[in-house]
């Protein structure tokens, strides 16, 4: 599991498969975990999404304002306790997957039951974010590099934009954004 950079959205999809016969068990303990990370200081959000065939992998989704929040929950001793009840009742360990910065900007369409927002809304909040990045920085950081050659210019001036807009500027406009994002 990759350990995200710090003070950006955190996603972690959980996928694991109830013993067979103990689907009901596992959904009726994983909801219960759900109620304790709700405590966790930084903490989105969550959904289950049962599996789509018989015996087929649940799958959790924890959101988290950043990889502290992740990280308190999952040093946390409830969390702990939580997993070695559903030991019992599950195959195996959880298998991870974290999502975080350009990923984690808006909802994955390949985690099953997500819906993206409309793509026309992506744009245009993508676009809040670049326009005022790439304005400000054509003010500050034209004026120092205006002396070097075109390649060099444009390349030092897209990571500047690059970096700004993923972990800065995006991860706030997302979450500024996100009840309007999810309106169909």
């Amino acid at each position: 599991m990759s350990v995200p950079a710090p003070h950006q959205p955190v996603i972690r999809v959980a996928r694991r498969r109830a013993k067979p016969g103990c689907a009901a068990a596992y959904e009726a303990l994983v909801g219960g975990m759900l109620g304790d990370v709700r405590q966790v200081p930084g903490f989105i959000g969550a959904e289950v999404i049962p599996p789509s065939t018989q015996g087929g992998e649940h799958q959790t989704i924890l959101r988290f304002e950043d990889d502290e929040g992740l990280a308190a929950w999952d040093a946390s001793p409830v969390r702990h306790e939580w997993h070695a009840r559903l030991a019992a009742v599950a195959e195996g360990d959880p298998d991870y997957q974290v999502l975080t910065g350009l990923e984690a900007w808006f909802a994955r369409p390949e985690v099953p039951g997500h819906k993206p927002p409309l793509r026309w809304k992506m744009a245009v909040v993508t676009w809040c974010g670049i326009f005022p990045t790439v304005a400000l920085l054509q003010l500050v950081l034209n004026p120092l590099i205006a002396a070097l050659p075109f390649v060099p210019r444009v390349a030092i001036f897209t990571v500047f934009v690059v970096a700004i807009v993923t972990y800065v500027v995006m991860p706030q406009l997302v979450r500024l954004f996100r009840p309007w994002l999810a309106r169909r």
